[in-house]
């Protein structure tokens, strides 16, 4: 790398980070409105004395139209629930905060944007006919999911793809840097997480050398890395090394009703023919170069062939969304070059938090309906819908082996004391649930019957199943099925099992905080 290169490099690993533009968010808007509560209670109180009668009398009469409302309106059971406490116990407060978060004012503009993306590109993919006519002798189910999951937006079953399985981050980080050093025309890069590192400045330094050669680099990253772990000018500082680079959502103080609309996914597409996708974002805890929660348990799959198309259409519809002119014809035509000899289908799909399907939920349930033996899983948190952990119990009840592996060292206390409210009623149905002892496990896995799977950045929580973009790779019969399963098991062996008497046995402390959060969970 030359001088100017190497400067360049420098100059990113300066300045602050945006940590000022975090204050204003989320936080800052529950904040403001529970102080304006509490003023206007001591108002209340101060000045109209004489016409408290009457104000508790209004107040009553609008808690009362709010929860007739609520239990009406078209949203998830368990959000209804959040919603009807903070309302009954914060009438003025609660109402604005439901109206502001369900209003469109932020997020209109993001919502007929991308409906109007996926509505142009919806057929730039063709699904074809004779690998569903195929699948759906072999697997009436199987292609069914399919029907339903193309339904959702332009994503085909695919054959003609071969898949690699990572059981670990740094595995998956040691084939990026080889392939990275293949590509020749575009290198499109989409993730929740970059941070300045050995893995990311690796990466970069080909991203650059590549841009110098003429490789379309493009970069995009969710808004809120901007007040965690880059400068907010970042974009700038990429763009003088000749890489495009745009924020997803930037942090706008107040004004953006979908915070918890983040873009969580992780896609790294290579000229059309290799594609890489699963739990592992860029920066240096997930391949285990730096410790923070123990060992750094994460998975990933790299496709060659048909199905990395889906990928980059996924990439090019989240890019274009501030684009006059988007661009997808010339970038889907580039050959897919599939190997020979592949076997199995592989299938692609993202799932959007601003339309009514719930694909990510949809898939994982209609897996555990499926399944005959076994559903093993992977997941970095475990905070449900009535839905899914009545899927989850289910499967077990019909004496499906349903195992769910989750963190031994949590990152965050909250979701860790709201994954523990669910083991009991999981246990009571003969879910087994074991904890990794090592350290976190960041992966989103389901693996089931040794012939269907899913990797990929979908967790099994509220922000994933309902608040984020985010994308997986369903395989049907690959290859890779059985070593997804292996490492499934391998983990298992450095994992404690959790009993009814290690659930009683749990700290006081962490029991009333998950009876706390769990009563709030759907809008964390």
């Amino acid at each position: 790398m030359d001088n100017e290169q190497n400067s360049g490099l420098l100059l990113l690993k300066k300045g602050q980070k945006g940590i000022v533009h975090a204050i204003f968010s989320r936080m800052g808007l529950i904040l403001l409105l529970l102080a304006f509560h509490i003023f206007l209670l001591f108002s209340v109180f101060s000045w109209f004395e004489n016409f408290l009668p009457h104000i508790y009398g209004g107040t009553v009469l609008f808690t009362v139209v709010m929860v007739l409302y609520l239990l009406n309106c078209r949203i998830d059971p368990s959000a209804k629930i959040t919603w009807l406490i903070v309302v009954m116990l914060l009438p003025v407060f609660g109402a604005l905060l439901f109206w502001y978060t369900q209003s469109d004012l932020g997020h209109r503009t993001l919502k007929n944007r991308l409906n109007q993306l996926i509505g142009q590109t919806r057929d730039s993919i063709p699904q074809s006919e004779a690998v569903m006519e195929t699948v759906s002798r072999e697997a009436p189910g199987t292609a069914a999911l399919a029907r339903y999951v193309h339904r959702t937006g332009c994503y085909p079953l695919f054959d003609r793809t071969a898949v690699t399985y990572f059981p670990l981050g740094e595995c998956k980080w040691e084939e990026m840097l080889r392939q990275l050093e293949q590509a020749e025309h575009f290198i499109f890069m989409e993730y929740f997480i970059v941070d300045e590192g050995l893995m990311w400045g690796k990466i970069l330094e080909i991203l650059a050398r590549k841009a110098k050669s003429g490789v379309d680099v493009r970069v995009m990253y969710d808004g809120t890395c901007e007040f965690s772990t880059l400068p907010h000018d970042y974009p700038k500082r990429l763009k003088e090394l000749g890489i495009q680079c745009k924020m997803f959502s930037p942090v706008t103080p107040f004004l953006s009703t979908h915070y918890n609309y983040r873009d969580h996914r992780k896609i790294l597409v290579i000229d059309g023919h290799t594609a890489f996708n699963g739990g592992v974002n860029l920066a240096d805890e997930y391949i285990n170069h730096i410790e923070k929660y123990g060992h750094w348990k994460d998975t990933a799959v790299m496709l060659k062939g048909e199905a990395v198309r889906s990928f980059t259409l996924m990439f090019l519809q989240m890019w274009n969304i501030d684009e006059k002119q988007p661009e997808f014809d010339r970038f889907l035509a580039y050959p897919a070059n599939p190997p020979e000899g592949t076997s199995g289908y592989v299938l692609p799909y993202g799932d959007c938090p601003l339309d009514n399907d719930k694909v990510g939920e949809r898939v994982y349930m209609d897996i555990l309906n499926r399944a005959r033996r076994y559903v093993h899983i992977m997941s970095p948190y475990l905070i449900l819908d009535g839905e899914m952990e009545t899927a989850l119990k289910f499967a077990a009840e019909r004496g499906v082996d349903v195992t769910l592996i989750l963190p031994g060292i949590p990152d965050k206390a909250a979701p860790y004391a709201l994954a523990k409210t669910h083991y009991a009623s999981l246990l009571a149905s003969g879910v087994k649930i074991f904890e990794y002892t090592p350290g976190f496990v960041h992966a989103k896995v389901f693996v089931s019957d040794d012939q269907e799977a899913v990797v990929g950045t979908i967790n099994l929580d509220y922000r994933s199943l309902y608040h984020h973009f985010e994308c997986a790779t369903y395989l049907f019969k690959v290859p890779c099925i059985p070593q997804i399963e292996g490492d499934f098991q391998e983990t298992l062996k450095q994992c404690r099992r959790v009993t009814e008497q290690t659930v009683r046995e749990e700290k006081l402390s962490r029991k009333l905080m998950g009876v706390f959060f769990k009563a709030i969970a759907p809008l964390m």
